[in-house]
C-alpha cells in the first residue's frame, strides 16, 4: 500500500495566440508539470512562460516530447525508427532544459507525449530509444512511463530511475493497457467517479479494467489532464480527496 503519489499535469501546451488547456487554473494543485517541448505543441515562449508559472507554484519542471506532429497534436501513430525517435526525444528535452535553465530550474523528469508515449509503452525500441536520449541530455532525469509497460521496463533495466503512472480518467484493458479513448469505456467523465478511482488506485495498488478484471497497478503518479473541462476544479478536488484519504501528494523527482 503507498500513502504518498505525485500529481503530474501535461502543460504548456498553447502554440503563438492559440491557447489550449487551463495551466493557471490547473499548476496550484500539481506537483509536477510536464511542459510541451515544441513538437507537438507549444512553442519557445509558451515554453518559457510555463516554466515561470511552475516554478513560482514550487511545481516540479519536465519535458514532454512528442512526435513531430503539430497538427495531429502528437496523437497519431505513425512509423518512427528508434534512432529516430532517440533524436528527437533529445533535440525536445535539450531545448527545454535550455529555457528552464535560462530560468534558475533544472529538470527533473520526462514523460513522452500522446502517439509516442503510447507506441513505446508497448514497443521496446521505441523505449530504449527515449531512455538513451535522457540519458545522453541528463543521467539524474527520471522516467514517468505507463505502469507495467516497456517503457519502464526500459528505464530499470538501463539503471534510470521511473516513476510507474496511472490515470484515473481513462479505462484499462485486461492487460494494463490504457483503453482506446474513442472506445467504449476509454474516458471517465464522472467527476465523482475519477476521484474515487484514483485514491482507489494509489490505496490498493491496482485498477478494475473496462472488463471487470482488477489489474495489479504500481503508483507513483497520476495524470491530471489540463485540457480537460474543469480540469483545475478537478485538479483541486483530487488533491483534496487523495489528502482527506491519507495519501501524501509530492513530486516523484527530486528537485
Amino acid at each position: 500500500m503507498s500513502s504518498t503519489v505525485d500529481l503530474n499535469a501535461d502543460v504548456g501546451e498553447s502554440t503563438g495566440a492559440q491557447r489550449y488547456g487551463d495551466d493557471e487554473g490547473v499548476m496550484p494543485h500539481i506537483t509536477s508539470a510536464n511542459v510541451a517541448c515544441g513538437f507537438h505543441a507549444g512553442d519557445p515562449g509558451v515554453m518559457r512562460a510555463t516554466v515561470a508559472l511552475a516554478r513560482a507554484h514550487g511545481v516540479a519542471v519536465g519535458a514532454h516530447p512528442g512526435l513531430r506532429d503539430l497538427a495531429g497534436f502528437g496523437r497519431r501513430e505513425m512509423p518512427v525508427a528508434p534512432d529516430e525517435v532517440e533524436d528527437l526525444v533529445a533535440y525536445q528535452v535539450g531545448a527545454l532544459a535550455g529555457v528552464a535553465a535560462a530560468q534558475g530550474v533544472r529538470l527533473t523528469h520526462v514523460k513522452p507525449h500522446g502517439a509516442l508515449y503510447n507506441m513505446a509503452a508497448r514497443q521496446r525500441p521505441l523505449a530504449d530509444a527515449i531512455v538513451r536520449a535522457m540519458r545522453a541530455v541528463d543521467p539524474s532525469l527520471v522516467l514517468f512511463g505507463l505502469a507495467n509497460s516497456e517503457l519502464v521496463r526500459a528505464a530499470r533495466d538501463a539503471g534510470v530511475a521511473v516513476a510507474s503512472e496511472a490515470f484515473a480518467d481513462r479505462g484499462y484493458l485486461a492487460n494494463g493497457e490504457l483503453a482506446p479513448r474513442d472506445g467504449p469505456g476509454g474516458l471517465v467523465s464522472d467527476v465523482d467517479a475519477v476521484l474515487a478511482r484514483a485514491a482507489a488506485m494509489v490505496m490498493d495498488q491496482s485498477v478494475v479494467a473496462i472488463d471487470g478484471a482488477r489489474v495489479p497497478l504500481a503508483v507513483d503518479t497520476l495524470c491530471v489532464h489540463g485540457d480537460t473541462p474543469g480540469a483545475a476544479e478537478l485538479a483541486r478536488r483530487l488533491r483534496a480527496a487523495l489528502h482527506d484519504a491519507g495519501v501524501t501528494v509530492r513530486a516523484a523527482a527530486p528537485r
